[in-house]
């Protein structure tokens, strides 16, 4: 039997990144792009590199190119970090699993390191294809927590439960991250919203100017751990955003979340020191009269636009700035 399953990119929407902070957040999927595994059972256990793994280059320009767009160690260390935290969480929980082995691959279309979520991507559909072959019994709330931890604690990557939540329930969801309720439970509120109560939406992103998210968070989550008060608070007001826009939606007033997107990049940016292209992706969408945020730590961004002739504007302007403009996939 083979086993084929799917992890789509994702957008942060609002709330944008107080989610490592017990904040709260609203994220969209995406599925113009995904992450796919492919999984067979077979004598060993095997993990089949990607394009994204190779060694062998044209030129040394391709090699530096190729390290921008994928880092040192391509997506093997994901599906390897993704099989071993499935493992200790079934032994950790008495999940009784077969002992067989498998064959396993990746493929991505997402671009990489631009806020889309790739890496989360390749994790989470391992992990589908890992509860599918073994027939474990995972709860769903408890799904992004466990992939979560295969980047923190297995991969020393810094991130927050934002984008395994929405790779795991898809559609739109607006999430909780209340200190308290974590503890006590161990995931957050995670409340599913009516795509078509969103307001019309792009994405812009360009794929050769992104980075890895961690290195992106270290600094304002250290200062965050030493109690700093500006960062504290920031994100507090961050988080507070996406109840504001929750409400919008829920009220049927989707135009109003404009100005709280606006406002949650400034806030953003009070505390990050923002690449001056990042910026200007931003200012792009504000000149041409869009709300314009980032979908994570930088390299793509998500805003509203009003109409038609609007998004012909934005996706011109891009577009000759060398972005790629599309309209998200949600459903």
């Amino acid at each position: 039997m083979i086993i084929t399953e799917n992890a789509y990119a994702r957008a942060g929407l609002i709330g944008n990144p107080s989610d490592g902070y017990f904040g709260k957040t609203i994220s969209i999927i995406c599925k113009n792009f995904r992450a796919e595994i492919t999984l067979w059972h077979t004598p060993e256990l095997e993990i089949l590199p990607s394009q994204q793994d190779h060694s062998r280059f044209e030129s040394l320009e391709a090699l530096v190119q190729d390290v921008r767009l994928n880092g040192y160690y391509g997506g093997v260390r994901l599906v390897k970090a993704a099989v071993k935290r499935f493992a200790d969480y079934c032994a950790e929980n008495d999940i009784r699993i077969e002992k067989r082995n498998f064959t396993i691959r990746y493929s991505s279309t997402i671009p990489r390191q631009v806020g889309l979520a790739g890496s989360s991507a390749i994790i989470t559909a391992t992990m589908r294809a890992l509860i599918r072959f073994y027939g474990a019994r995972i709860p769903k709330e408890i799904l992004p927590s466990i992939i979560l931890s295969a980047e923190m604690d297995e991969l020393r990557i810094t991130a927050g439960l934002q984008d395994r939540v929405i790779q795991v329930y898809e559609g739109c969801v607006y999430m909780d991250f209340d200190k308290e309720l974590l503890e006590k439970q161990g995931y957050g509120s995670y409340q599913p919203i009516d795509p078509q109560l969103l307001p019309q939406l792009f994405i812009a992103c360009r794929t050769d100017m992104g980075g890895p998210s961690g290195a992106i968070h270290d600094d304002v989550r250290r200062r965050w751990k030493e109690g700093d008060p500006k960062v504290i608070e920031t994100m507090k007001q961050i988080a507070d955003l996406a109840s504001q826009a929750r409400e919008c939606l829920l009220e049927n007033r989707p135009n109003d979340i404009a100005p709280l997107m606006d406002r949650g990049f400034d806030l953003r940016r009070s505390i990050y020191n923002i690449a001056p292209k990042n910026v200007e992706m931003v200012m792009i969408a504000r000149r041409l009269g869009a709300s314009c945020a980032f979908t994570g730590s930088g390299g793509a961004v998500i805003g509203c636009y009003k109409d038609e002739e609007m998004f012909k504007q934005l996706e011109d302007v891009y577009s000759k700035n060398g972005y790629m403009v599309f309209k998200p996939r949600i459903m």
